[in-house]
C-alpha cells in the first residue's frame, strides 16, 4: 500500500471517530436536555421530539424514520459515499438517543437546557460537517441550500429552516414559553455553529492611503509580520500617483498598526473595515471545502 493510500485510510478513520463523537454529544444534548424539556429546537430532531408526544414512539426513533427519506435525496444529489457517513451518523445518533432517554433529564431549567443542548448540537453538528457529513434530515437540506446559495452562512440557513418547526411546536406543545425556549436553542446553535465551522476570524481588512507608504509598509511587515500588498493609486482632484497599502490583520493586532502610522504620518488616510472570511497564510486554506 502507498503512503497516499495509507494517509487517506488514515484520514478517513479519523473522519469516523469524529462522526461518532459527533452523534454522542448530539444525542446528548438531545436526550439529556431538550428531549425531557419538552424543547423542539427546529429541524427533524424538533419534529421527532413533537411526534413523540403525539405518537409515543421513541424520540430517536423517529429522527431515524424521518431521515429515510430525505437521505435518499442525498443519495441522488452528493452520491453514496457522502450519504453513508451521513447514515452512519444518523443511526449511531439515533441509538444513543434512545439508549439514554431512560436516564432523564440532566436538568429541569429549560434555561440552561436550551444553552447547553444549544451549544452542545453546535459542537456536534460542526465536527461532523468538517468531518465530511452531515447529521442527515434538514443538515442535507441546507447543504443543497449552500450548492444554490454559497454566500449564505450555514448557521442562518439554519436558523431560517427551523423557526417554522419551533413555531409549530408552540402550538402541539399548547406552550409560548416552551416554544420560546427552543427558539433560545436554534439561535444559540446558529451563533456557535458559525464559530465552530468558520472560527472568530476576528480580522480587519485595512487601506492606508500616505506619503510615507515605504516607512509605514516596512513597520508593518517587520512589527506586525503580515503581509502587505501595494495597490497602484491616484488622487482624482490633484492626479497624483501613490502607493495604497492594503494588508488583512487580526483584531489583536490592529491597534498597533494604527500606532504606527499615526507615528509615520499623522495626515495618513486610513480606512479600517472588518473581514469575516479570510483564505491564505496564516487563516484558512483556500482549498479546504466550503461548507
Amino acid at each position: 500500500m502507498h503512503y497516499e493510500e495509507k494517509k487517506t485510510l488514515k484520514h478517513r478513520l479519523w473522519d469516523y471517530f469524529v462522526i461518532t463523537a459527533a452523534a454522542i454529544i448530539y444525542a446528548v444534548a438531545v436526550s439529556q436536555f431538550l428531549d425531557p424539556n419538552s424543547l423542539a429546537p427546529g429541524g427533524v430532531t424538533g419534529i421527532a421530539i413533537i411526534l413523540n408526544r403525539i405518537t409515543g414512539l421513541e424520540t430517536g426513533t423517529w429522527t431515524l424514520v424521518i431521515n429515510i427519506p430525505i437521505l435518499l435525496i442525498g443519495m441522488w444529489k452528493f452520491g453514496i459515499k457522502f450519504i453513508f457517513s451521513t447514515l452512519y451518523f444518523t443511526v449511531i445518533n439515533s441509538y444513543v438517543i434512545n439508549l439514554l432517554a431512560p436516564l432523564g433529564a440532566v436538568t429541569n431549567d429549560p434555561l440552561l437546557a436550551a444553552l447547553a443542548g444549544g451549544a452542545l448540537i453546535a459542537v456536534a453538528l460542526g465536527a461532523v460537517f468538517k468531518a465530511g457529513a452531515t447529521s442527515g434530515g434538514t443538515d442535507i437540506i441546507v447543504k443543497l441550500l449552500r450548492l444554490r446559495f454559497p454566500y449564505l452562512k450555514t448557521g442562518f440557513l439554519f436558523f431560517i429552516t427551523d423557526a417554522a418547526i419551533v413555531t409549530a411546536s408552540a402550538f402541539v406543545f399548547k406552550n409560548v414559553d416552551t416554544a420560546m425556549y427552543a427558539g433560545l436553542v436554534v439561535f444559540v446553535n446558529s451563533m456557535l455553529l458559525d464559530i465552530v465551522l468558520y472560527g472568530r476570524d476576528g480580522a480587519k481588512m485595512v487601506f492606508i492611503i500616505s506619503d510615507f507608504c515605504d516607512s509605514i509598509t516596512e513597520r508593518i511587515l517587520k512589527e506586525l509580520d503580515v503581509g502587505v500588498t501595494h495597490i497602484a493609486g491616484a488622487g482624482a482632484y490633484s492626479g497624483k500617483e501613490k502607493k495604497v497599502i492594503l494588508c488583512v490583520i487580526k483584531k489583536q493586532l490592529c491597534h498597533k498598526a494604527e500606532e504606527i502610522v499615526r507615528q509615520e504620518d499623522p495626515m495618513a488616510f486610513m480606512i479600517i473595515t472588518s473581514a469575516t472570511e479570510i483564505y491564505g497564510e496564516g487563516y484558512k486554506s483556500i482549498f479546504s471545502q466550503k461548507l
